[in-house]
């Protein structure tokens, strides 16, 4: 995998061991180094690893297949709720007949509710992929932009006559990730150190990013992600080769929710609340930004820009003030404005200097570490 991100390792792989060991050491203190500026930078880590995790679902529509989505955050939220519901004693305090069969309330195994949550999301992206087959560029994001609205609206609606999802208040008290009895949302001693939760949820968010990165590259060298790369460049052209682009267009739906209902899941447990407002268009043009930013269908590229755009906004909003005390004694412009004005600054910089995002993929016949395939040939 360390090759994919330094392609000058290929031909090192001494020198590729070094580098996944010092990578690995690293990701392992992390949330150490981090919190001893405090916890709040821990849990801007545990949201920036969510964010990978959508942007990569999103990247396998969006990157992979060319479909244009912006209601992609719907499968978030189906996966979250999913959870919410599975997890907590919401139905049971609504429903009579679940309270008399679930005295204590639903608080199903993780390894039940992660399957479920996305399962259902998969089912979700083919639901949403059926009408939007014919569709492309503007009217298929509009259509998707649609469906990620109906699916909020729905969630924030769905409290009457039947109170399912508590409508705009939401659902609290969901259970936290247990694993064999071991409480993710507990502090625990380990070697007579103290770890809060928040490592924890840190330890299981990096597990779920590096299996889902080593998923995507597997998928994308695949048969699977070849006639997306081909329905991608020429849908007429990938026709005539062959390609069912129906099947594959609704697979690539399916598979990016898939990704979209886990995050979802990890998302309700990780806060232990969810309403219907944690799913706006905002997020879904968020998730989106953070592809097109860090280079669409390449995969460390959208790594790198779910990084930047998940921490970035979190850092100015640390820093923008104490900065403005340093310089002009005392505070400008407010903190928040600063923020989203430099962030927005930015953003505009970043895709007029650099339109495919600021780790593109390698074009087709030049070798990532610069040299032309044809050069290499004559050599």
């Amino acid at each position: 995998m360390i090759q994919l991100f330094f392609p000058q390792f290929k031909d090192s792989p001494r020198a590729a061991l070094i580098a996944t060991v010092l990578l690995a050491i690293t990701l392992a203190i992390l949330p150490f180094v981090a919190g001893a500026a405090g916890n709040a930078w821990v849990r801007i880590i545990d949201f920036a690893l969510l964010y990978i995790l959508l942007a990569l679902g999103l990247n396998i529509v969006i990157g992979f297949a060319g479909l244009l989505d912006l209601g992609y955050i719907a499968f978030y939220a189906v996966g979250a709720y999913m959870y919410a519901l599975l997890a907590s004693s919401h139905l049971t305090d609504n429903f009579e007949v679940l309270a008399q069969l679930f005295p204590d309330g639903f608080h199903s195994s993780i390894w039940l509710v992660i399957p479920l949550g996305a399962g259902l999301a998969a089912l979700a992206g083919v639901l949403l992929g059926f009408p939007v087959l014919r569709l492309r560029g503007d009217y298929l994001a509009i259509v998707t932009l649609g469906f990620g609205e109906i699916i909020r609206i729905f969630m924030l609606n769905l409290n009457a006559p039947v109170n399912i999802t508590n409508g705009p208040q939401g659902i609290n008290m969901i259970d936290s990730v247990k694993i064999l009895g071991f409480d993710l949302g507990r502090s625990h001693e380990i070697f007579g150190l103290q770890i809060p939760s928040l490592y924890w949820y840190y330890y299981l968010f990096l597990g779920l990013v590096i299996l889902s990165i080593l998923f995507c590259i597997r998928l994308q060298n695949s048969r699977i992600g070849r006639a997306w790369m081909a329905l991608r460049e020429d849908e007429i052209a990938a026709k005539a080769m062959g390609i069912n682009t129906r099947n594959i267009k609704l697979l690539a739906f399916a598979m990016g929710a898939t990704f979209g209902g886990v995050a979802g899941a990890m998302f309700a447990a990780f806060q232990g609340f969810i309403s219907p407002e944690s799913f706006s268009l905002h997020e879904s043009i968020i998730v989106l930004a953070m592809v097109v930013l860090g280079g669409m269908g390449h995969i460390p590229g959208v790594v790198l820009g779910a990084i930047l755009l998940a921490g970035f906004p979190e850092f100015l909003r640390h820093t923008a003030g104490p900065v403005q005390d340093f310089l002009f004694g005392k505070e400008l412009i407010a903190p928040e404005i600063l923020r989203m004005l430099v962030y927005g600054l930015a953003m505009v910089l970043v895709m007029l200097y650099r339109p495919k995002g600021l780790w593109p993929a390698p074009e087709h016949g030049v070798n990532p570490v610069g040299k032309s395939a044809d050069a290499g040939a004559r050599v």
